[in-house]
C-alpha cells in the first residue's frame, strides 16, 4: 500500500493549516499557484546546489498541494478547473525540480568509476519520465476505461492503492536526502522506483482489463 492511499488520514494532520488558509480567504486556485511558486523556488535552489533550502521549499510546496483540496471542500469552492490545474502543477513541480538537480552539476552516478558525467543527466531524465508516466497512467485509465465517480472531489478508482512509489514517496525522498546532503540517492530512487511503479500499474490494468473485446 502506497502513501497516496493514506491521503485522507494524512491530511487530517494539516487541519490547522487548512483552517488558517480558510480564515485568510485565499481560494484553492491561489493556494495551488502558491504551491507552484514554492516548487519553482525549490528548483532554483537545487540548481544552485542549495539543497537544504530547496528541500524546505519543496516540503512547503507539498504541504500546500495537500491543503488546496481541503480548502476547496470546506469553502465550497470546488471546480473542475481546480482539479485539473492541481494535477498539472504537481507534474510541473516534479519535472522542474528533478531537471534542476540534473542540471546542477552534482555527480549522481558519475561519482562511481566508469560512468561519464552525461550519465547523471540521463538518470535525472529517467526520473522525470518515471514521475510523469507513473501519474499519466491514471488519467488515461479514467478516459479509456471510464472511471468518473468522485469522492470529496477526487475520482475514485482502483489505481489509488496500486503502485508502490508515487508522488508522496518522490517528495519525501527528495526532501529527506536533500536535507542530509545526499540528494543523488533520491534521484536514483525516483528514477528506478517511479518507472517500476508505472509498470506495476500497467500490469494490474493488463490483468484486470487485458481481455480482447468483440465488436
Amino acid at each position: 500500500m502506497n502513501i497516496t492511499s493514506l491521503r485522507y488520514k494524512l491530511t487530517g494532520w494539516l487541519d490547522p493549516v487548512v483552517r488558517l488558509f480558510v480564515k485568510t480567504g485565499m481560494t484553492p486556485n491561489q493556494i495551488t499557484l502558491l504551491s507552484l511558486f514554492f516548487g519553482i523556488g525549490a528548483a532554483v535552489c537545487y540548481f544552485c546546489q542549495s539543497f537544504i533550502v530547496g528541500s524546505i521549499l519543496l516540503l512547503i510546496s507539498g504541504i500546500l498541494d495537500l491543503t488546496d483540496g481541503s480548502v476547496a471542500r470546506i469553502t465550497g469552492k470546488k471546480s473542475d478547473f481546480g482539479a485539473i490545474s492541481d494535477w498539472i502543477v504537481d507534474k510541473y513541480v516534479d519535472g522542474i525540480v528533478l531537471l534542476a538537480i540534473g542540471l546542477s552539476g552534482i555527480p549522481i552516478i558519475s561519482q562511481f568509476t566508469g560512468f561519464a558525467p552525461t550519465a547523471d543527466m540521463l538518470i535525472a531524465g529517467l526520473a522525470v519520465i518515471g514521475s510523469i508516466m507513473n501519474t499519466f497512467v491514471k488519467p488515461v485509465t479514467y478516459a479509456e476505461i471510464g472511471y468518473t465517480c468522485k469522492e470529496d472531489g477526487k475520482i475514485s478508482d482502483p489505481l489509488e492503492g496500486i503502485g508502490f512509489f508515487g508522488r508522496p514517496e518522490t517528495m519525501i525522498s527528495l526532501v529527506f536526502f536533500g536535507i542530509i546532503g545526499q540528494i543523488w540517492i533520491a534521484v536514483i530512487l525516483v528514477a528506478v522506483c517511479t518507472n517500476l511503479s508505472a509498470f506495476q500499474r500497467l500490469w494490474y490494468l493488463w490483468r484486470k482489463h487485458g481481455e480482447y473485446k468483440k465488436d
